[in-house]
């Protein structure tokens, strides 16, 4: 194998909206080479090989290719460079087919003659090159009707006709069959050995073991390690993917209460992906954590238990109701159910009304309004003045302002006070601190811990492991659709971080 650098990433640090999601971190990878990038989510690496592919352009540090220094002000200057990004959410024209959008991302177009002669010749191009990587793959046929293991072939073949050598590949296998995943892994792993260079960004301890040669090791934005993956056990790997092990609930509270909510065997309808049999208990003055990589279900299962989708099977039991996918929104109100997901602008707030108007149409129905035809306005405006200020939910200018004119970061807040201004008995919240700075997190952790001391049951789903652990009495891992392994906090941090990426 050949020890020459095809791509060096230096002292790279990149922020977004005062985020700092890279600091001085460094990379590089070697001709003929598989080299993995690992970590928990939100690590960076994403985030840095986007930087490599031309997405973003770094704050500080350097980029070489073949040890030569590049600027890369786009993805196209990437691609002149022979760099080939494959995203984890593909980035296809869906009604088009395999060959057109192939052309789309050629920097040149193939051959002479009309429109219909070139892709014909690119169709022939398109099925040499499958053939010779091992892919079944029609060139006609359209982008939709295939499946996401194909479109991910498409998204390769795209890459690779349109010159690429270093090949990066976000994520390859979260949405593969073990089959699927094991025959693209050999492929790009071929490709390799014929010279080029393949990144594999991943969570997963068992492609990182069998298909690298080297992997490189991020936490929270810094490049922790770089090692040879069968020279280390996966226990140090996943130690230093997820950091010393660690106690770090810091409250002690009393013995849970009465069962809630009780999830039994919850599945996704067919089609529709995401769960595979969920069983969990949520218990008044108890708040339940789930952690989990992105991808594994966890969105799913958010968007189930809030009532935001309703393609599964199963039960969803709340105590002195029943079936909660049967109850109204309204329903949901008077049963005193707080829900904060993750999508805060498309699923929490109606952008084009006002602050006030999205702080009170939880409570509209109730009567502390008025009716709609005689709204108590004074009213509504001084709840919302008040809980604008309890939040501190910077940006409002005027409550009549739009909601969509806040930031992400503020947006969640307001969703925040409306939902613990009913005093809430079962919380349901998705990635409670995304978008908040430090002093927020904290207040909207206490808030959460305060609604269970008051007896409330709380539900709380997160990527970020060190805020699952310090808030969560009872811990529950999401891998593969399904809860995996429990665990009572305070919780071994190493054994939570090998349930994450365990695929047993």
């Amino acid at each position: 194998m050949s020890q020459a650098n095809a791509l060096q990433l230096t002292g790279i640090s990149k922020s977004f909206d005062g985020f700092k999601a890279l600091s001085d971190a460094d990379f590089s990878a070697r001709w003929g080479e598989v080299h993995a990038l690992l970590g928990e989510n939100g690590a960076g690496k994403s985030s840095l090989m986007n930087i490599a592919a031309g997405l973003y352009a770094p704050e500080t540090g350097s980029v070489l290719i073949d040890d030569n220094s590049v600027r890369l002000h786009s993805p196209k200057d990437a691609s002149r460079y022979r760099i080939g990004m494959v995203h984890q959410h593909f980035k296809l024209v869906r009604p088009f087919t395999v060959a057109q959008n192939i052309l789309l991302g050629l920097p040149e177009q193939p051959g002479e003659g009309s429109y219909r002669k070139r892709l014909k010749a690119l169709e022939q191009t398109i099925a040499s090159k499958a053939l010779e990587l091992g892919f079944v793959l029609d060139p006609r046929q359209v982008v939709e009707t295939l499946s996401v293991a194909e479109q991910q072939r498409v998204e390769i073949l795209k890459v690779l006709l349109a010159g690429a050598r270093i090949l990066i590949l976000d994520e390859p296998t979260a949405v593969l069959t073990d089959q699927e995943a094991e025959r693209l892994l050999s492929t790009v792993q071929s490709f390799a050995r014929q010279g080029a260079t393949v990144v594999l960004v991943t969570h997963k301890m068992a492609d990182v073991k069998r298909y690298a040669d080297r992997v490189t090791v991020m936490r929270g934005g810094r490049t922790i390690k770089t090692l040879d993956p069968q020279g280390v056990s996966v226990e140090e790997l996943v130690r230093l993917t997820v950091g010393e092990s660690a106690a770090l609930s810091p409250t002690l509270p009393a013995a849970p209460g009465e069962a809630l909510l009780r999830v039994s065997n919850l599945t996704s309808v067919a089609g529709t992906g995401g769960l595979k049999g969920v069983d969990m208990t949520l218990h008044a003055g108890q708040i339940y954590g789930i952690a989990g990589v992105g991808g594994n279900g966890q969105g799913e299962l958010a968007n189930a238990l809030m009532g935001l989708e309703q393609p599964t099977e199963g039960g969803i039991h709340l105590a002195s109701f029943g079936d909660l996918r049967k109850a109204s929104a309204a329903q949901r109100r008077t049963l005193r159910i707080a829900a904060i997901p993750a999508d805060r602008y498309g699923a929490a707030l109606a952008g084009s009304l006002s602050v006030a108007e999205n702080f009170a149409i939880g409570q509209l129905h109730d009567g502390r309004y008025g009716s709609f035809l005689r709204l108590r306005g004074q009213r509504l405006l001084e709840d919302a003045a008040q809980a604008v200020a309890d939040f501190d939910v910077q940006g409002v200018r005027s409550l009549q302002q739009k909601a969509a004119l806040l930031s992400g970061g503020n947006a969640q807040k307001l969703v925040i006070a409306r939902e613990f201004s009913r005093n809430p008995r079962l919380i349901l919240v998705h990635s409670p601190s995304r978008g908040l700075d430090v002093r927020a997190t904290q207040a909207v952790h206490a808030r959460l811990r305060a609604a269970r001391d008051a007896g409330a049951a709380v539900l709380v789903i997160s990527e970020d492991l060190d805020e699952v652990l310090a808030l969560a009495d009872r811990i529950g891992v999401m891998n593969g659709g399904r809860i995996v392994a429990e665990f009572d906090c305070p919780a071994d941090r190493q054994a939570i971080g090998k349930a994450m990426v365990s695929h047993d």
